[in-house]
C-alpha cells in the first residue's frame, strides 16, 4: 500500500520565495529582504509571480517526501523528472526476503487476472530465493578456495548474489524512497502527473504529494494540478473531456469553494 509523508521543507517556504522576488524587483539590501513581509505581502509577490510568469524564485524553496509501497514501474517513471534529488531502497544492498509487490487496480478488480498476478508474483519471488542461495554458494565456494575463510566468503557472497539475482525480480516489485523536489519541479510534475492520461500509480502519488504541500504553501501551489485546472487542457485529440469534473475534484482537494 502506498504511503507517502512530507518529512521536510523550506522553513516558512513562502516567505523565502517573496523574499527572492523581492530582490528581483526592488533595490532592497539583502539583510532587508524579510522586513515587512506580511502574510499578505508574501501573498502579493506569489500572485504577481504566477501572473507574470516568473517561476525562477519559487525554485528557492524545496519539499522532501518518504515514499513506499510503490512499484519498481512506478520509480522508472518518477526519475524522468530529473531536477529533483531521489534515494531509493537498493536491490543490489537489500536482499528481498520479504518480497512485497504492487497489484494494479485492473488486475485486482478481475478475480482470476488477480490469482493469475499473484500466481506469477510467488514464482518471482521463489526464484529469485533460489538464484540468491545459488549464487551465494558458488561464490563462497570460489572466494574459500582462493584462501578467504569461510565466514568472510559468505559475507562477501551474499552481496555479489544480490547484485545478479535481482535482475529476475519484476517491475511489479515495492520499494521505497526519499524524494526532493523545488517547488517550480513540483508544479511540472503535478501539471504531468496528475492529468488523468498518466499511469495511475503515478498520477495517484502526485495527487497525495499536492494534498500534503498544499497547506504548507497554498499561494505557491494555488494553481497546483494538471493542466486544465489553470487553463485549456493541453492534450488535443487526447483530452479526456472531463475538464469540469477534474476541476471540482483539484478545488475539493485544495479545499476552495465550489460553485453550484
Amino acid at each position: 500500500m502506498m504511503t507517502v509523508r512530507l518529512i521536510a521543507h523550506t522553513p516558512e517556504p513562502e516567505k523565502v520565495v517573496a523574499a527572492a522576488a523581492k530582490l528581483c524587483y526592488s533595490d532592497a539590501h539583502i539583510t532587508d529582504l524579510l522586513d515587512g513581509l506580511d502574510e499578505e505581502k508574501t501573498a502579493r509577490f506569489l500572485t504577481m509571480l504566477s501572473d507574470l510568469g516568473h517561476a525562477s524564485p519559487i525554485e528557492h524553496a524545496s519539499f522532501t517526501f518518504g515514499i513506499e509501497g510503490v512499484s519498481r514501474t512506478l520509480l522508472a517513471q518518477i526519475t524522468r523528472h530529473r531536477i529533483a534529488s531521489f534515494s531509493v531502497q537498493s536491490q543490489r544492498y537489500v536482499r528481498l526476503d520479504d518480497f512485497r509487490y504492487v497489484i494494479p487496480p485492473e488486475i485486482e478488480a478481475i478475480p482470476e487476472a488477480k490469482a493469475a498476478f499473484i500466481e506469477s508474483m510467488n514464482e518471482d519471488a521463489q526464484r529469485y530465493l533460489d538464484l540468491v542461495q545459488k549464487l551465494e554458494d558458488g561464490h563462497t565456494a570460489r572466494l574459500m578456495a582462493e584462501g578467504m575463510p569461510e565466514k568472510q566468503a559468505r559475507a562477501k557472497a551474499s552481496k555479489q548474489a544480490n547484485e545478479d539475482a535481482r535482475f529476475v525480480l519484476p517491475n511489479a516489485c515495492e520499494t521505497k524512497m526519499v524524494v526532493t523536489m523545488n517547488a517550480r519541479s513540483l508544479q511540472n510534475f503535478f501539471h504531468l502527473r496528475c492529468c488523468s492520461r498518466a499511469q495511475w500509480e503515478i498520477r495517484a502519488l502526485a495527487e497525495e504529494m499536492l494534498r500534503l504541500v498544499y497547506p504548507v504553501a497554498p499561494h505557491l501551489f494555488a494553481k497546483a494540478g494538471p493542466a486544465c485546472v489553470s487553463g485549456p487542457c493541453p492534450e488535443g485529440k487526447m483530452c479526456c473531456g472531463r475538464t469540469a469534473e477534474v476541476r471540482a475534484r483539484y478545488a475539493a482537494l485544495k479545499g476552495e469553494p465550489q460553485n453550484g
